[in-house]
């Protein structure tokens, strides 16, 4: 049947399910709430480490980026720098919220089967319940690494205040990508496999071990391709290198000539790809929710 002779109240719009979308999940708050302890609680029962788990991967990627920097500090003949550890410590906690949420996001519809088979509710609230989940996990890490922060030289600046824009991206990028996979997921059951391969190499095209600028000016270009790197090297600019994110940043390396690193317009493609992946997922989500209950 055409769109057009359906009755009013049939007909679907973009802005209909962007109202719907907004409605469910105000009306449940409580239980996003509810299920964000649930997986916060489940987290840490019984876990020898408590809270240590929060700083794992963060610690993991320092450590294996101090390996790395070293062997390149060395192999150039020049002394290891206390920046670049601050600037590997303070990347890792945005990449470690990147990699846990969308490891929890993707499998949070099939991990919870019986909810969604047996009771109705916005299944949107699975996936957002596990990135708020590992957004306290986070949270612990970055509580940490500024506490460490002014006991290798960095020091605060004006330029701070571009920090809780850029972690506004960060979260509404990977709710973006946790929504679009977790959908996935449950019509194509080998998505958590690809993910997992895609997170498991992803650190090599992601500047978290090694600044943007040493791939040069082509590899650095190429490598802002990737949405969440611009935002990674802005917390680096902004914090470690107190540098304004509206002005352009020449880079200056010995094996390259200089070159213009970072442009203003780096955050617009993030924000880009930030909302504008937002949008898709919640509607993609939201139109294939109907059917998850059957599928799975």
């Amino acid at each position: 049947m055409p769109v057009e002779s359906l009755p009013p109240e049939n007909r679907r719009t973009i802005f209909g399910d962007l109202k719907e979308i907004v409605t469910e999940l105000s009306t449940t708050r409580d239980l996003i709430h509810q299920l964000t302890l649930r997986d916060i609680r489940v987290r840490y029962k019984q876990a020898v480490f408590g809270f240590g788990w929060a700083v794992l991967i963060p610690a993991a990627v320092v450590c294996a980026g101090l390996v790395v920097r070293f062997a390149l500090a060395t192999a150039a003949n020049r002394r290891f720098l206390t920046s670049e550890l601050a600037a590997m410590a303070i990347k890792s906690v945005p990449w470690g919220f990147f990699v846990g949420s969308i490891n929890a996001s993707t499998a949070s519809l099939l991990g919870n089967m019986a909810l969604v088979t047996k009771v109705y509710f916005p299944r949107e609230v699975l996936p957002l319940s596990s990135i708020l989940a590992q957004s306290f996990d986070s949270m612990i890490g970055a509580v940490l690494v500024v506490l460490l922060l002014p006991f290798i030289g960095v020091t605060p600046s004006i330029q701070l205040l571009w920090v809780p824009l850029l972690l506004v991206l960060l979260w509404i990028l990977v709710l973006a990508v946790g929504l679009f996979l977790a959908c996935a997921n449950v019509f194509f059951r080998d998505v958590k496999y690809l993910v997992q391969v895609f997170l498991m190499f992803g650190i090599f095209i992601t500047p978290v071990i090694l600044d943007a600028t040493v791939y040069g000016h082509r590899g650095s270009q190429l490598m802002m391709l990737n949405p969440i790197a611009p935002i990674l090297e802005g917390l680096r600019l902004a914090i470690v290198d107190h540098q304004n994110l509206l002005v352009e940043v020449v880079a200056t390396t010995k094996a390259t000539e200089p070159f213009v690193f970072w442009h203003p317009w780096f955050l617009g493609y993030s924000a880009a790809w930030a909302f504008g992946g937002l949008f898709f997922s919640a509607i993609l989500f939201h139109r294939s929710e109907r059917r998850f209950a059957e599928i799975v």
